[in-house]
């Protein structure tokens, strides 16, 4: 049997300080008081439709109820600052990146990159090319993949730098577990994340091109039949922006435009859910009906915001995620805080024969992939399934990359009628703006249901929790 971290208990069995109130509670809480909470919490979920689309092979999609375990992920002060130092330095250096990948390319120069790496890769937007993006920040809202398996020991699983979803979900657990146990926020000094919607809100106006008139902020959605729409209209109203479609917009004299009952109303900042072939007919895909003629244009005249900048995934698939830690000493000078996860980029001839040696270690993704789908996780897969994936591994083994089966920390999860162990990864979103670096202490928590299973993707079975960061380390001290 395999060791985890587990983040409530020590190796001894010792309670960690940081879960000393949690512990009472459970203690205290007879099981059939906690299942009576948690189906009020679904009830509460979808009461206000917070849904997400699974889409199926054949093309239909059904809409879910993320499950949410009503046990919150605990951190201390001094974790979280370790997180958030970490988090502040990786993004700093995919913003840097990407500004040099769309410009002098140094990274190249140095040897570290090839311009094939760059100009052949799928999200390479070569329209941004020379493009002078204010302040060097491509990606103004960034979703940072994390996991645990010791003390000190968080590995970054990935990076999502395009439109990182989720953070409804964030702010929605935590509004339930805040309702539901009112006395036991009461014991336990747990910093807000309601700030998140005002602190996202800043980070947008601090974009606008304009300094003579109030930025005109809107959130640009593809429109109710995306996975993620709740999220958008979720965000555009505790921000108090309007939610705009494409056909709401329009570009006069290079400047763009909302539609409105009183006349056209200029828009200066759009924080943009859709994907960057889908923003302007014009320059990209002729047949989107979601995006808005001439937005790009008027994007690169300096004319309107757009957050994420188009062109911002380049810096967050598998293969470019290898090289990160080179890009902090690169560009910042600096050690990494978080670690990489070890990586076999099969594309290298050396890297495929080990992996294909040793399937049966190795978690295989592609390169481009997300949601737990098209990857193996060999030591779960049986023969004829690794032979399967070996095939189509030999046949295009520049689309994958592989990765030891990392031990993911545990935290308790109501499972059933008890408290039980389940694998744990966290999503915080780090806000970068003219106005700095904003992070709210948290994040999206997901958790693996099923019991030793290491899979926690909502479309894949897992769930979601609620992630308290102390104010203090549990003990009474404050972080250091």
């Amino acid at each position: 049997m395999r060791n985890f971290f587990d983040e409530m208990h020590g190796a001894d069995g010792e309670l960690r300080p940081a879960y000393a109130a949690i512990a009472q509670w459970l203690a205290e809480t007879p099981p059939e008081v906690l299942q009576t909470k948690r189906e009020e919490a679904e009830r509460l979920f979808r009461r206000v439709g917070i849904t997400f689309a699974v889409y199926s092979e054949g093309g239909s999609d059904t809409e879910r109820l993320i499950p949410f375990d009503i046990i919150p992920r605990v951190l201390d002060a001094d974790e979280w600052g370790l997180l958030e130092r970490g988090l502040k330095q990786r993004v700093a250096a995919l913003n840097r990146f990407l500004t040099d990948a769309y410009g002098p390319r140094e990274i190249v120069k140095a040897g570290i990159f090839s311009n094939e790496h760059i100009d052949t890769h799928p999200a390479y937007c070569k329209q941004m090319q020379g493009v002078a993006v204010p302040g060097g920040i491509y990606t103004h809202i960034a979703g940072i993949d994390l996991v645990r398996t010791g003390v000190n020991d968080f590995y970054v699983l990935e990076d999502n730098c395009r439109t990182p979803s989720g953070v409804s979900y964030m702010l929605e657990n935590r509004a339930v577990m805040m309702r539901l146990f009112p006395e036991l926020f009461a014991r336990v000094g747990v910093a807000p994340v309601a700030r998140y919607p005002q602190d996202l809100l800043a980070t947008l106006r601090s974009l606008s091109p304009a300094d003579d008139e109030e930025p005109c902020v809107v959130v640009l959605t593809p429109g109710q039949y995306n996975s993620a729409y709740y999220e958008h209209s979720f965000l555009a109203d505790e921000m108090g922006v309007e939610l705009a479609e494409g056909q709401d917009l329009l570009v006069v004299g290079k400047h763009v435009y909302m539609r409105t009952t009183a006349g056209p109303k200029r828009v200066h900042v759009i924080y943009r859910r859709i994907d960057d072939d889908f923003l302007d007919p014009l320059v990209f895909r002729p047949d989107s009906a979601l995006g808005v003629p001439g937005l790009m244009e008027a994007y690169r005249e300096g004319h309107v915001a757009l957050a994420n900048a188009p062109g911002a995934g380049l810096a967050d698939d598998k293969a470019i995620y290898m090289h990160v830690p080179e890009m902090i000493r690169f560009y910042l000078g600096e050690e990494p805080i978080l670690k990489n996860v070890p990586t076999w980029d099969c594309a290298n001839e050396g890297a495929l024969a080990y992996v294909l040696d040793h399937l049966e270690e190795l978690v295989v993704k592609e390169t481009r992939g997300s949601g737990g789908y098209g990857m193996l996780v060999g030591p779960h897969a049986n023969k004829k399934t690794r032979d399967a994936f070996a095939k189509k591994l030999r046949r295009n083994p520049s689309a994958y990359v592989a990765q030891p089966t990392l031990a993911l920390s545990t935290c308790p999860t109501f499972a059933g009628e008890e408290a039980a162990a389940r694998h744990v990864d966290l999503r915080p979103f780090v806000l970068s703006g003219a106005n700095g670096v904003r992070i709210v202490p948290g994040g999206l928590t997901r958790v693996a249901l099923q019991d030793g299973s290491l899979v926690v993707n909502s479309s894949q079975g897992g769930g979601t929790k609620d992630t308290w960061v102390l104010h203090t380390n549990g003990n009474g001290k404050g972080a250091r």
